[in-house]
């Protein structure tokens, strides 16, 4: 994880979003913003403690919660009974998952933009977003 590169820049994102200014969300949105593999709550809070932001655990959920609502992240789950999360400005992609070590590599293009037509056709319903995940083993761990 990379340190605060532009604390700028994530003050105009929040003011932008009519979002108040504090440490811990500038620290949240940064950490996120730079992150190569979506990051669990614990993850954000040793970040925040290392570049001693003061936040709680409570604090850092209803920032994660707050930033999700107003779509600057996304929630990611990767069936291992908690949430991570990323920031939402990436390209769409999914996410590869060794089930040996836990490593997270990114899946570039996204071509399930034809099968959510072809559910929006059938259903008449909106497709909004969609999660896919894949999981195996990683070349580290050994095919």
């Amino acid at each position: 994880m990379k340190s605060v590169s532009n604390p700028h820049d994530c003050r105009e994102e929040l003011r932008r979003l009519e979002m108040r200014v504090t440490p811990a969300r500038l620290g949240v949105l940064d950490v996120l913003e730079h992150a190569e593999v979506p990051l669990d709550v614990s993850t954000v809070i040793a970040y925040l403690d290392k570049q001693q932001i003061p936040a709680d655990e409570v604090t850092v959920f209803r920032i994660l919660n707050a930033f999700s609502k107003k779509g600057l992240i996304r929630p990611v789950q990767f069936n291992e009974g908690k949430l991570r999360y990323e920031y939402a400005d990436k390209p769409p992609h999914h996410h590869f998952i060794c089930e040996q070590c836990g490593s997270v590599s990114d899946v570039e293009g996204c071509v399930v933009g034809e099968l959510e037509k072809q559910i929006e056709k059938k259903t008449g319903a909106r497709v909004t977003r969609h999660s896919l995940e894949f999981f195996g083993i990683c070349r580290r761990c050994g095919v």
